[in-house]
């Protein structure tokens, strides 16, 4: 399908010409080059694209602008140039659109902006012809030397007096003043926190005033009365320094939320990230995106006998056709994270998405895979440093309700009214409205489903959704004349083909590295380790990262619906490193990481209270151990016989050791059979014959039977 936005490139001729598609209606679409240096919109019949690229003569191709650009890198005449050109673009590209496009009236229109806002023609044209070659979104407007120079840095300060000389005073005096160095700038900013951030809401000038109270002058007393002397002005910074340093470092959110209060900042100051524009004019124009808390409980799939609690469920909804186009369905609450996760699903191939989880779709069933002209969403999710990527670089706006107006969103709110009946009365573990009587069983406990088997239920909603017929569907009567039946999926083609919408296609990666979020992992030579878990990857493999240890600290970008792999980006985010698991972690194999830190949590629990147990296990032990050595130490003391030198008790320690080894043995030899002897049979004696012995061995064998005597006497025979 031909997308607004996607990239082509002809390739049947040396230096393939490269076109942006910039707009498409019924028949035509608009193209530009996107490699001169300006390009006016050309129009192109439909079908004629459409054969080029089924016959490959015109290959689509990567976006060559795609950039991932932060504000906190850029300079302040960047973003001022930037911004202006942007409000260039969306005064006039809305508005006068038709007539651009139109070659015949282009000139026209042309002229009259020029006049109304002084540009030159050339102006002009390089304004639109950058906005459309480089991604038609505000980053598309960023100068090209944005990387060179030393534009808005703030000068290294010598001895000698910096900026416009002063005038002469009255007398004829030149006063050359302070420079405003790093120590002047605190005393700046420690006046403003201290006497223009608060509900007194004092004026600049007298905030000046304190400051120079407070650090350029002399106080004395006069008349039991502390009084103050201002020194004089080339010691002194002047209150157009002090106004203009304010100014430049000022933060208004701040100041008004200080000054007044954070809901006056709400109500009448804060900013409005897109204009409230109602109505839709095909797929793609709107989607509406919220989160809800299922009514069910879930269990790990771990163990099935834990409880992990309800799932938050994602949606985002076509405001034209009511398609479902994007879902999310984990535990992390409404968040960004859950937000971003919901957005990846958006783009994502439905068909491949499906069959993770089992389920076999045809691209018919579930066709979404794209970006909209604007996202309805609540002021929680949406209102971050993350969403500003979304804007900058793929140029989707951003429409925040009012806190506490579900009703704005009314048709995701009323998805999710849906969803939770179906759950509510079919799956185990569901929320009953009924109040539970005393002695009822606890449906908690009858939860079965794990959040994978839960996410399976949802999808089929979601498809039985996308093919039910819509009740109270505002039908046109093209629709009707066509015979369209108001479902989802029948609205969602048949817009396609009869309006022009507002859908638009990005690369998955590129919309991750802009808003999956980032973390920081250590090196080690174990290896990559990020969340409790340990990774390896080729990159670090060759770069020997686990053996010379110079790299100790990497930024990595993370999905947290699958943690068998996290990327190391580079080349500022145009590439990135796959990290997989090595065996250390095997064991979190497939597993999100709601899981993941479930059980980390789990097993850091069983350790410390097996922790606990070990160190009274360790205290007995000593104990036992102190007991019998004190027991040890009693019984020696009976057999010491002083009259022994040293030297013989230690002369006798081999003979000593061969005594007790045969006692041992005679202790520790097996008996097998019977070894008692009935009482009624009388024992037959034999007379053995005697051999003479030695004696040395008949005092030896006199020492073994009065060894064994004590012992048998210790145990009681």
């Amino acid at each position: 399908m031909i997308a607004i936005n996607s990239v082509y490139k002809y390739v049947d001729v040396e230096n393939g010409e490269r076109i942006r598609i910039i707009e498409i209606n019924q028949h035509n679409v608009y193209v530009v080059n996107i490699d001169s240096v300006t390009s006016m919109p050309k129009k192109e019949d439909i079908n004629k694209i459409k054969d080029e690229v089924e016959c490959s003569k015109l290959l689509e191709i990567k976006d060559p602008y795609i950039k991932i650009i932060e504000d906190s890198e850029l300079t302040d005449t960047q973003i001022k140039i930037r911004n202006e050109d942007w409000n260039f673009i969306e005064k006039y590209w809305n508005q006068y659109k038709e007539e651009i496009l139109n070659k015949s009236k282009r000139s026209k229109v042309l002229e009259f902006m020029s006049k109304d806002t002084g540009y030159s023609l050339t102006k002009i044209k390089k304004v639109f012809s950058r906005f459309w070659q480089r991604g038609m979104n505000k980053n598309a407007l960023l100068p090209d030397y944005y990387k060179s120079g030393g534009k808005g840095k703030e000068k290294k300060l010598s001895g000698a007096k910096v900026g416009k000389p002063r005038k002469t005073d009255y007398y004829g005096n030149k006063v050359d003043g302070i420079n405003i160095t790093d120590d002047v700038k605190k005393q700046f900013s420690f006046v403003i926190n201290k006497y223009y951030r608060n509900n007194k809401k004092k004026s600049l000038k007298e905030v000046y005033t304190l400051l120079l109270k407070d650090f350029y002058s002399d106080n004395y007393i006069e008349n039991n009365e502390v009084k103050y002397k201002v020194w004089d002005k080339s010691r002194i910074p002047t209150y157009d320094q002090f106004y203009y340093w304010v100014k430049k470092k000022e933060d208004i959110q701040k100041d008004i939320i200080f000054r007044e209060s954070e809901k006056e900042f709400n109500l009448k100051h804060r900013a409005l990230l897109s204009n409230s524009k109602q109505e839709t004019d095909g797929p793609g124009t709107r989607f509406q995106v919220d989160a809800t808390i299922a009514d069910l409980y879930l269990v790990s799939s771990l163990n099935r006998n834990r409880i992990i609690g309800r799932p938050v469920v994602y949606a985002i909804i076509d405001v034209f056709s009511r398609m479902i186009t994007g879902i999310y369905v984990g535990l992390e609450g409404p968040s960004w994270i859950g937000a971003m996760m919901c957005l990846d699903n958006m783009i994502a191939d439905k068909v491949e998405y499906c069959k993770e989880y089992g389920i076999e779709i045809s691209e018919e069933q579930w066709p979404c895979r794209h970006l909209p002209e604007i996202i309805i969403a609540d002021r929680g999710e949406f209102e971050g440093f993350n969403v500003e990527n979304l804007i900058n670089n793929l140029n989707v706006k951003i429409e925040n309700t009012s806190p506490y107006r579900g009703d704005l969103k009314g048709i995701v709110e009323r998805s999710f009214r849906t969803t939770n009946e179906k759950i509510k009365h079919k799956t185990p573990g569901a929320i009953q409205k009924e109040f539970r009587q005393r002695g009822d069983r606890d449906y908690r406990l009858d939860a079965v489903l794990t959040l994978e088997e839960f996410t399976q239920i949802y999808i089929k909603i979601v498809l039985s959704h996308n093919s039910k017929i819509i009740d109270k569907y505002p039908m046109d009567k093209e629709m009707i004349a066509d015979e369209i039946t108001a479902t989802p999926i029948n609205l969602w083609n048949w817009g396609i083909e009869n309006r022009k919408g507002r859908l638009k296609t990005v690369d998955r990666e590129v919309l991750r590295l802009n808003i999956l979020p980032k973390g920081r992992a250590s090196v080690s030579r174990a290896g990559i380790r990020f969340k409790g878990l340990y990774y390896s990857s080729d990159k670090a493999v060759k770069e020997q990262w686990f053996i010379n240890l110079k790299v100790r600290s990497i930024e990595i970008v993370y999905d947290p619906r699958n943690m068998n792999k996290i990327y190391i980006p580079y080349n500022n985010g145009a590439a990135y490193d796959e990290c997989y698991l090595i065996d250390t972690s095997l064991q979190y194999k497939n597993c999100i990481l709601e899981e993941i830190v479930f059980n980390q949590e789990l097993d850091a629990e069983l350790k410390n209270k097996a922790s606990r147990e070990q160190h009274q296990n360790n205290i007995d032990l000593e104990h036992e151990i102190e007991k019998i050595v004190a027991q040890a130490k009693k019984e020696k003391s009976k057999d010491i016989n002083y009259n022994e030198s040293q030297n013989k008790k230690l002369k006798g320690i081999r003979k000593n050791r061969a005594v007790e080894k045969e006692i041992n043995r005679q202790d520790e030899a097996f008996k097998i059979g019977k070894d008692v002897i009935k009482a009624d049979k009388v024992a037959e004696v034999i007379e053995l014959p005697t051999a003479k012995v030695s004696e040395d061995e008949a005092g030896h064998n006199r020492l073994m039977a009065l060894i064994k005597q004590k012992r048998d006497e210790k145990h009681g025979k």
